[in-house]
């Protein structure tokens, strides 16, 4: 039996999203229903204790991250397509570490990045990809809210809770 999703993630805002959620939309409509474009902060894996992870989020202190992304890739095969980060991450790994802080000793360090096209509901050709290589995307987008959501089994992923980062620090 599926349960349900639970992550943390960082929903790029909607000015910034315009041609990402047009590709997404064009692309991988599946996906694009489900869930706005964005970037995963933390997995359900790494939630396992809620309660801590929460008392982490109401007493951070951290300002807003900024990621620079470069030019599209595919992966999985060549069946999804995804916006990689681009240089040093520091900033997502040290707020990573601020989250998970007395739950996992030493968090993994995934790397930043937005999905276009999901493999698991999707399938990228290669004139898909020329298509998209062509579109201009974002370079740096700046995250400063920190979402909560939760995923039944096939449906659309829901924002349980928001946390605001401080950006006057």
């Amino acid at each position: 039996m599926l349960k349900k999703r639970i992550q943390l993630t960082l929903f790029v805002s909607e000015n910034d999203s315009r041609q990402i959620e047009t590709i997404r939309q064009e692309f991988n409509p599946a996906q694009y229903a489900l869930i706005k474009s964005h970037v995963t902060l933390c997995r359900e894996e790494e939630l396992v204790q809620l309660h801590k992870v929460i008392a982490n989020l109401e007493k951070l202190e951290h300002k807003a991250i900024t990621i620079e992304f470069g030019s599209a890739v595919r992966f999985a095969n060549n069946a999804g397509v995804l916006l990689p980060a681009i240089g040093k991450h520091d900033e997502y790994h040290q707020l990573r570490k601020k989250i998970l802080l007395d739950i996992i000793d030493k968090p993994g360090t995934p790397e930043p990045h937005i999905t276009l096209m999901h493999p698991r509901n999707s399938l990228c050709t290669a004139e898909a990809f020329e298509q998209i290589k062509n579109c201009t995307l974002p370079a740096k987008l700046t995250f400063s809210t920190i979402s909560l959501i939760e995923q039944e089994p096939g449906m659309k992923w829901q924002v349980l809770r928001e946390f605001e980062m401080k950006n006057n620090l």
